[in-house]
């Protein structure tokens, strides 16, 4: 019997960090350093968009094709003395798209994210596209191989677009809930400074930053009694972590 929580899978926790994190482009060749686009994207099929100025030499490279690798990188909601939680490497073919195509992927993207930057397409700016090979992540719960078909039948957590609000909110605003979740720590983390680190359906997760001689990063991931779905169902979950005794008249 595995005594670890459940987690999402590395496909759902791949199409999280695709789904919110930034990025950098980089071409499989001797000396090529990251470029960072002007605005990217990453469809749920895997291919991933990007913008560039007109001028990039990587818009040049891409009119005949070039490997090359996207990195995505997901950050914490806080500040912390390590904030990379995770990183999503996406290996493929990269082409310049034709305007006409190119102009139909800008409004595919602006359904999902209306973002000014898409205006700069015809405007100064082109779109690149990296058709994927290959996904591999790597964060907290180690590093995986996801093939193309776990990526696209798997779906970004439910609370992704939320989760950076509500854990800034417990930051600034709800310390005391946070003290109170020293009880499920061991007892050797317990003086240390704890901090939110991440949130997603199958339970909230921990940072533990200690201080002295050896200072180190400790993550725990404090599961809840089932995996959620909406706000009220997460609500009910924290009150059952930080021990609220009027739980059982809430339910």
């Amino acid at each position: 019997m595995d005594p670890r929580p459940p987690t999402p899978s590395p496909a759902e926790r791949a199409r999280t960090i695709g789904t919110l994190g930034p990025a950098t482009l980089l071409p499989c060749r001797e000396g090529a350093e990251k470029v960072t686009p002007l605005l990217h994207h990453v469809h749920a099929d895997g291919m991933v968009t990007a913008l560039l100025p007109d001028d990039h030499e990587l818009v040049a490279a891409a009119r005949d094709g070039i490997a090359a690798l996207a990195e995505i990188v997901d950050l914490a909601p806080v500040p912390l003395r390590e904030p990379v939680r995770g990183l999503l490497w996406i290996t493929g073919w990269l082409r310049k798209v034709g305007p006409m195509r190119a102009r139909e992927i800008a409004l595919q993207v602006a359904n999902h994210r209306a973002d000014p930057r898409l205006l700069d397409l015809g405007h100064g700016a082109s779109m690149v596209r990296l058709q994927p090979a290959s996904f591999v992540l790597a964060d907290g719960e180690g590093t995986n191989s996801v093939s193309l078909h776990e990526f696209t039948t798997a779906a970004p957590d439910p609370f992704c677009g939320q989760e950076a609000g509500w854990l800034r909110h417990l930051e600034l605003s709800h310390t005391d809930v946070v003290g109170l979740l020293v009880r499920h720590l061991p007892e050797s983390l317990r003086g240390g400074h704890i901090r939110p680190l991440g949130l997603d359906r199958y339970g909230l997760r921990l940072r533990v930053e200690t201080y002295g001689t050896d200072p180190r990063d400790h993550d725990v991931r404090l599961a809840f009694s089932r995996p959620i779905g909406s706000p009220e169902e997460l609500a009910t979950e924290l009150r059952r972590l930080v021990g609220c005794p009027f739980l059982a008249a809430t339910r």
